[in-house]
């Protein structure tokens, strides 16, 4: 039995420290986020996915737009320093991945295949699912750590303007990555008499 799939999902983990000792070229990153993005399967291969990749000036500006956002949520300054520093982390990283559903190709869906309509707003949350996983899990290969971050809606309306995100994007998550600076705890499993049934 080949399991190296398995063994490439195993290294896969949430990485909070993360830094910016990134050897690999931006344009090599670039490449595995869109393959991985492309060769992820979507309901009726209607590839309702959008991304944005953020570096550099771009990349800190959106974790500065995240930590002032929160600074009016959070109710003491205590529990704000807290929070960015939290935030700060993930600033600390190399780059983001910003991830949209086009909400223009689910509402066409609903009108071309009325049969079901009701299902497309599930179909994309679980293409997106899937694309996620893809390339986190192609990062972690090439090294490079990541974790799963959503701060939206919160910070919708100022992503729209400050990268200039098309209206029929809607934000679904932000997933920074960088160099693992620390490893990721221990992982703990439900036991598999919980989780599964399998049945002949």
């Amino acid at each position: 039995m080949n399991t190296n799939f398995l063994d490439a999902l195993k290294q896969r983990r949430t990485i909070y420290n993360l830094g910016k000792n990134v050897t690999l070229p931006e344009t090599d990153i670039n490449h595995l986020i869109k393959s991985a993005i492309r060769e992820s399967p979507t309901a009726f291969n209607n590839q309702t996915l959008r991304a944005v990749i953020l570096y550099g000036e771009k990349h800190d500006q959106l974790w500065d737009i995240v930590a002032n956002r929160l600074k009016s949520e959070v109710p003491t300054e205590e529990i704000y320093a807290g929070t960015k520093q939290k935030v700060d982390s993930f600033k600390a990283g190399f780059g983001t991945i910003l991830y949209f559903t086009d909400q223009s190709v689910v509402a066409d869906y609903e009108k071309q295949v009325p049969l079901y309509a009701t299902n497309f707003e599930a179909w994309a949350e679980q293409g997106l699912g899937g694309a996620q996983q893809n390339v986190w899990t192609a990062l972690s290969e090439n090294k490079i750590g990541g974790s799963l971050q959503h701060y939206n809606p919160l910070i919708d309306g100022e992503v729209r303007i400050a990268f200039d995100i098309p209206t029929n994007w809607v934000l679904r998550a932000q997933m920074p990555f960088g160099s693992i600076e620390a490893p990721a705890a221990a992982k703990t499993y439900l036991e598999d008499d919980k989780r599964f049934r399998v049945l002949k």
